[in-house]
């Protein structure tokens, strides 16, 4: 949308201009002529586009919204239009978490598809509709977690739309997508078709997110059944259904809505069902209708070859947990004997014949392969020799615009050496220059205790809203504090506060700090130096161990406060969300990492705390291998050991806590000191703003994106091609 007509035109026609709609429906936010735009550029004939595959989107409204905030910048609260009434409303006051992501994974998906849009580029994304969307946590400092069903309406979200029957609008339009049994009789199965608009910034464009919904009533509920939970781990035969539903189901959406990309993103392999179908229709052009007879071993080994050029693998993990092995006989319950035929040639595992690893299919089906850090590439080549050469680097980012507080967002904006930092986030090298200005640094550790206040204000309220809870429900309070007079419960937002919050797993060591709490809390006592820990995070409803993580820091709550008179504070913010994480990347001053080296592939949580000029404490793992430039963000510790098959270790035994919270407490003191002690303070605040100047032009999506560009070889216009070759100059992963 042209932001200048906005001056010759009254609301009801700015709102009119954002409303637009095809054969699939009608939508809000974009104009007719975006989505035409956008439309016919997913729909060329060229296939000048690429289609992105995640099993999980995260994008929630409340963090970063466009069209609300487009809304209540030209203060439009209605119209006399009924139809532009129900828009504003619906925007300005709807529902604003969409409960299809668990973590990490969704999260950068969600980001990279916003850069996406902001740079204008020609991306549609396929996912699947999670009706119960990902486990909604309630927390009790007896029991731990608890988990609860999600209770969501997509009918009632912004920015999602079910798609229409293009000759009866009046009905949902919906896909085939096929299944069989063990004996290859077809199980007919449906999908319908939402999408979610991801919407550019200035509202000129958009990325649309197909997402399949199988819970209807012409799918079998034993599929619906499997599409209703995020990451459904009941049985091994619902994994392997839930996987079937993302990847047989991209081409029969393509294909509907007349998707032509000759690109398939795969973000981890849970779609990698998709070149199945890929050689399966080589075949049947190479081979006739009677391909599946014909078809010899080294056929499909060539079909695969021919095929491997339309699709980008990206791999996210080296954790055995985060790669599809299925039992063969299992999946020989849900898919075709041809498939399995394909699977025998291309995926076997090695270490278990009767498996099929669903990485290596996709490691060796592809393009071109990327990590998501440059250790996490040198991890990747040990753990997959055989695949080495092909394997590089693109290290994560995370969306600037979507992560930076509002306070700070203010600080960058009042200052001319920061311009255009919104559009181009490499402009934040210039942070350099505003080092020693003074007007600067007063501005910016303004917008810091504004962020800290609003932090420790929502958590302060939250343990008065757990004490009430107590007398109305049976759960009991999941944090000591909220037991204690206000005096001494409330936490103080000037108080030293460490952040650590992400998905509780043993190798990210949620509980390592507290290895020792003599010497924890003789450190914060004998210094007199006051700590809050403040940490957040779900743990998988099938991972015990991770979730005796949560309960371990409910433990010890009582003990370290005790030990240190008061001074040292644990809290546990039940419910994690973007929300939440973004309240705490911005309000911290200082953001905890410490998972076993090198089982963190990259981490994305510690680049969200740098755009706000947060510094981390972390181990040399991941992301920060890239973002610690000596010490000038931030603080290391750990054992920094090499890369070989023993470090890949996730036994509890060799998890390495006495070696790596031993080094923890020697630079801990050092930290506190410099943050409390009035002639170091300053020291403090240069790493802050040195994480604006090194890591926030690096570690962002707009780059993450334009080094995918590379990868998808898209022709694009000389303007977007201008802004993608100048986010390029900012780094090369790979390097």
């Amino acid at each position: 949308m042209n932001q200048n007509l906005h001056i010759h035109m009254d609301h009801d026609e700015i709102a009119d201009n954002m409303i637009s709609s095809n054969q699939w429906g009608r939508f809000f936010g974009v104009s007719q002529q975006i989505l035409d735009d956008v439309w016919q550029r997913l729909t060329a004939p060229d296939g000048n586009s690429v289609t992105y595959v995640s099993m999980e989107i995260g994008a929630d409204r409340d963090v970063y919204h466009p069209i609300k905030k487009m809304l209540q910048k030209l203060k439009i609260t209605g119209s006399a239009n009924k139809t532009l009434d129900h828009y504003c409303n619906l925007f300005l006051h709807g529902p604003e978490k969409i409960p299809n992501y668990s973590g990490g994974l969704g999260i950068l998906a969600g980001d990279s598809l916003k850069s996406f849009a902001d740079l204008k580029i020609p991306v549609v994304a396929i996912s699947l509709l999670y009706r119960k969307g990902y486990f909604s946590q309630l927390v009790d400092s007896r029991i731990g977690q608890i988990v609860t069903v999600t209770d969501w309406s997509p009918e009632r979200m912004p920015s999602l739309y079910l798609l229409k029957n293009p000759e009866h609008p009046d009905i949902p339009f919906e896909i085939e997508v096929p299944f069989f049994d063990e004996n290859d009789n077809l199980i007919p199965a449906s999908a319908q078709l939402w999408i979610k608009m991801e919407v550019s910034c200035n509202l000129d464009f958009f990325v649309p997110e197909i997402l399949l919904d199988y819970s209807i009533p012409s799918s079998p509920n034993f599929i619906r059944a499997a599409g209703q939970h995020l990451y459904d781990s009941s049985s091994e035969k619902s994994k392997i259904l839930q996987r079937r539903l993302l990847g047989a189901g991209i081409l029969p959406a393509m294909q509907a809505l007349g998707i032509t990309s000759k690109t398939i993103h795969l973000n981890e392999q849970h779609g990698v069902v998709v070149v199945l179908q890929l050689i399966s229709k080589w075949l049947w052009k190479k081979l006739g209708d009677t391909y599946e007879n014909k078809a010899s071993k080294e056929d499909i080994i060539k079909a695969a070859e021919a095929i491997s050029k339309q699709i980008v693998y990206t791999i996210h993990t080296p954790v055995k947990a985060g790669h599809d092995r299925f039992d063969s006989q299992i999946f020989g319950q849900v898919g075709h004997t041809f498939c399995q035929k394909i699977l025998d040639v291309l995926a076997r595992d090695k270490d278990h014949p009767q498996t099929y690893n669903f990485t290596d299919l996709a490691l060796r089906v592809n393009r071109t392969t990327n990590s998501v850090s440059r250790l996490h590439k040198i991890v990747t080549q040990k753990q997959f020799p055989q695949y080495a050469k092909k394997i590089t680097a693109i290290t994560n980012g995370v969306h600037h615009l979507t992560w930076i507080s509002d306070a700070k967002a203010e600080v960058y904006d009042s200052f001319p050496e920061l311009k255009n930092w919104r559009q181009n986030p490499g402009i934040f090298a210039n942070a350099g220059l505003l080092l020693k200005n003074k007007k600067f640094r007063a501005y910016f550790k303004e917008a810091c205790r504004h962020d800290a206040e609003r932090l420790t204000s929502y958590i302060n309220t939250m343990l008065i809203e757990h004490c009430k809870q107590m007398h109305e429900t049976w759960i009991d309070p999941p944090n000591y504090l909220s037991y204690l007079n206000e005096q001494k419960r409330n936490l103080d937002p000037n108080v030293f506060t460490i952040g650590f919050a992400r998905r509780f797993s043993t190798y990210k060591r949620a509980d390592l700090i507290f290895e020792d709490l003599d010497t924890l809390a003789s450190i914060i006592i004998d210094n007199n130096f006051p700590v809050n820990f403040v940490f957040s995070g779900k743990a998988h409803p099938s991972d015990a161990p991770g979730q005796s993580l949560i309960k371990l820091i409910l433990d010890i709550q009582e003990d370290l406060y005790t030990k240190t008179n008061g001074l040292g504070k644990v809290v546990f913010i039940p419910g994690y969300d973007m929300s939440i994480a973004k309240m705490m990347v911005s309000g911290v001053h200082a953001w905890l990492n410490n998972p076993k080296r090198p089982l963190e592939a990259s981490g994305t949580s510690g680049m969200k705390a740098a755009m706000n000029g947060v510094p981390n404490i972390s181990t040399m793992d991941g992301w920060w291998l890239e973002g610690y430039h000596n010490g000038k963000t931030g603080w290391k510790f750990g054992y920094e050991s090499a890369v070989d098959q023993n470090s890949f270790n996730e036994e509890s035994s060799s998890l390495l806590y006495a070696e790596d919270s031993a080094s923890f407490y020697k630079i801990f003191f050092k930290i506190l000191e410099m943050f409390y002690v009035d002639e170091l303070w300053s020291t403090y605040l240069d790493k802050c703003i040195m994480n604006l100047k090194l890591n926030a032009p690096i570690f962002n999506s707009h780059r993450l994106a334009s080094e995918y560009c590379k990868r998808y070889g898209l022709k694009l216009a000389a303007r977007e091609t201008a802004q993608i070759e100048t986010l390029q100059k900012a780094y090369n992963s790979d390097s």
